[in-house]
C-alpha cells in the first residue's frame, strides 16, 4: 500500500525521504531521517518503531546494510512482513523485503538513493522513482525527492489511487529541515507539491528565527512589528 525513497544530497549533505500510500497518514508512520546520521523508511504491516531503530544504529556508527540486517535479525519471524529502507550519511543503501510483503512488491537503488513499493502497479515502479531522483541532481533534495515520487507515480505508483504523501528532510539542525505532510487527499503527491512551492522559499528562515533571532526576516502578517 505504499511507495516511497529515501536520498541524500552530496553536496549538503542533507537526508531525506518522500512516501506515499492509499492509507491516511503515511508520513507519520514511515518516515525517518536524522540529520548527519541517515534516513529510513518502515513500511508494509508498518512497524514504526523499526525505523527508529534503524537510525540509532547507524547513528553508532553501522554502515546501511549493517544497521538493517541487524535489524531483521531482532525482529525474528515478524520481519517477514516488513519492507525496510536504510540510507546512511555515506549514501549507501540498503533494502529489506519480507516474502509476505503485500501484492507486487519490489525495490530498486541508485547513487545516493533507495526506492522500494508495494501492492504497485508493476514491479518497475521503484527504478522509475530512482531514476526521476538522479535525473535532478542539481535541484534541493526535497524538489527531488518530491520529483522522484512523482515520476513512481507516472510509472504505475500503487495499485490503487493513492491518498497520502509525505515529505521528511534534515540538514544540519537536530530538528526536520521540512516536514511537510498530505494527509487525505485525491492528489496527495500534488498537494505536497504544491506545500513544497509555499514552504521552500522560506524554509531557511526559520532556521534564522531559531537560531538567531535578532537577524530573523519579518513574517509579513498582519501585527508583525517589522521582525
Amino acid at each position: 500500500m505504499t511507495f516511497s525513497i529515501a536520498g541524500r544530497c552530496a553536496r549538503t549533505g542533507m537526508l531525506g525521504v518522500a512516501v506515499s500510500s492509499s492509507s491516511p497518514a503515511v508520513a507519520a508512520r514511515c518516515a525517518f531521517a536524522r540529520a548527519g546520521v541517515g534516513a529510513a523508511l518502515s513500511q508494509n504491516i508498518t512497524d514504526p518503531r523499526l525505523g527508529h531503530r534503524l537510525l540509532a544504529l547507524m547513528q553508532d556508527g553501522k554502515a546501511a546494510r549493517a544497521a538493517l540486517d541487524q535489524v531483521v535479525a531482532e525482529a525474528g519471524g515478524n520481519a517477514d512482513f516488513r519492507q525496510l529502507v536504510a540510507l546512511d550519511s555515506n549514501g549507501a543503501a540498503a533494502i529489506h523485503r519480507g516474502p509476505r510483503s503485500l501484492g507486487i512488491h519490489a525495490g530498486a537503488t541508485g547513487v545516493d538513493c533507495a526506492s522500494a513499493g508495494n501492492l504497485l502497479g508493476n514491479d518497475g515502479v521503484p527504478a522509475a522513482i530512482v531514476a526521476g531522483f538522479q535525473r535532478h541532481a542539481g535541484l534541493h533534495l526535497g524538489e527531488r525527492l518530491i520529483r522522484a515520487m512523482q515520476a513512481g507515480l507516472d510509472a504505475g505508483g500503487e495499485a490503487g489511487p493513492v491518498k497520502s504523501a509525505g515529505l521528511l528532510v534534515v540538514d544540519r539542525q537536530a530538528w526536520p529541515l521540512v516536514d511537510l505532510r498530505c494527509d487525505w487527499a485525491d492528489d496527495p503527491i500534488g498537494e505536497l507539491a504544491k506545500l513544497w512551492a509555499v514552504y521552500a522559499p522560506q524554509m531557511n528562515d526559520y532556521v534564522t528565527r531559531a537560531l538567531d533571532p535578532s537577524s530573523a526576516p519579518a513574517f509579513g502578517v498582519p501585527g508583525d512589528p517589522g521582525r
